[in-house]
């Protein structure tokens, strides 16, 4: 259950690091408008809050993916530690957001996904 964890540790860590690119990067792009719902105009207003939350969604993703390093290089308290934080921290933001606008259930759903299965696994396997 552990390795099941640390996948999906890494993949939710993969899917923040891609809505980073999205917030942060390419905010104005039709496919961030698309993905979000924004107008051309919304796009250009919120552009500095986009980055800003792009870089907490990068910061989670670090957390994780450096929670995988110290678990596999022998360094298990530290490295569950830090992927319950990033994953934990996935979790928490995605609950925000369904319970703020039940019009973002499936983004909610879709953010979170990777880190719920990512922290029963590890805690799981942690446990066994």
């Amino acid at each position: 259950m552990i390795i099941v964890g640390l996948v999906f540790a890494a993949l939710a860590a993969l899917l923040h690091v891609y809505i980073f690119w999205l917030e942060s990067i390419a905010w104005t792009s039709d496919r961030a408008r698309r993905t979000f719902g924004t107008t051309p105009q919304e796009a250009q207003a919120t552009r500095s809050l986009a980055f800003n939350q792009g870089f907490y969604n990068l910061f989670l993703a670090i957390a994780a993916a450096l929670g995988i390093v110290f678990f596999a290089a022998g360094t298990t308290a530290i490295g569950a530690t830090l992927v319950f934080v990033g994953t934990g921290s996935m979790v928490a933001a995605a609950l925000v957001l369904l319970l703020s606008d039940r019009s973002k259930t499936r983004a909610a759903l879709t953010q979170m996904a990777f880190a719920v299965i990512a922290v029963v696994a590890l805690a799981v396997g942690i446990a066994l």
